[in-house]
């Protein structure tokens, strides 16, 4: 027990500032998972959830006191919805892929193949975002996070991006564009310096993603454009 507290606790010191290794480590996870999304790969869902657990202590400063003792219930929160919906994506894109390979696709096939949200998905993606934000500012307010606008949106956003991934939308990485920026100058105010940087590589990597999903949607999609079957297959 004191070797996994020793370890939990350990920190990089770069002049007076404090960073803890398992924000690091965690923000690596998170960048490995992202790498396994953009290449539709099911291992993405469970290295993604290591990283969020260990980043639901990092960003319950107070509670887990941390060098930065600050408390963004919104960055925490968002790492359990991350692993329940993981879940969720884990399920949905196995069940995907089985039904391409019992279609003929080799064994490297990708997960799923993306496609462009309906317009009444896309009416739920916006209404749920202005909706979310609001209610999540109140809870994080009445919670005393800091920043609570901005932890609502980050948490909603996140909630909405990850949903959409394990959809297999390709607007997904559109709503991540806008969650980093907005997570970048927060976690920079509140002293989570790997994280703001994390962001801000994530932010070039998502729009590389974001191009890497519309060309694999124009070449791994027939003629007739058939949108729902991702979520056919996945639904099976």
């Amino acid at each position: 027990m004191d070797l996994l507290l020793k370890l939990l606790d350990a920190q990089i010191t770069f002049g007076d500032t404090q960073i803890l290794w398992r924000e690091v480590i965690g923000n690596l996870f998170g960048l490995a998972s992202a790498v396994g999304g953009m290449r539709r790969r099911i291992w993405a869902w469970p290295v993604g959830v290591v990283g969020n657990v260990l980043l639901f202590t990092v960003f319950l400063g107070g509670v887990f006191n941390t060098p930065q003792a600050v408390d963004l219930y919104g960055q925490a929160g968002r790492q359990v919805f991350f692993i329940a919906v993981s879940v969720y994506g884990w399920v949905r894109w196995r069940q995907s892929q089985r039904a391409r390979l019992s279609s003929g696709a080799d064994d490297d096939t990708p997960a799923i193949v993306p496609r462009w949200a309906n317009g009444r998905e896309r009416l739920l993606l916006v209404a749920s975002a202005v909706v979310g934000t609001i209610v999540f500012a109140q809870i994080f307010k009445a919670l005393g996070s800091w920043g609570p606008w901005a932890d609502a949106w980050i948490f909603t956003g996140s909630m909405l991006a990850t949903y959409g991934m394990a959809r297999g939308w390709t607007e997904f990485w559109l709503i991540w564009i806008g969650v980093d920026a907005v997570g970048v100058p927060l976690l920079l105010k509140a002293g989570f310096y790997p994280s703001a940087i994390l962001y801000l590589v994530y932010g070039a990597f998502v729009v590389w993603g974001f191009f890497v999903w519309m060309q694999a949607q124009r070449r791994e999609r027939g003629p007739q454009d058939l949108e729902t079957a991702p979520a056919t297959a996945a639904a099976g």
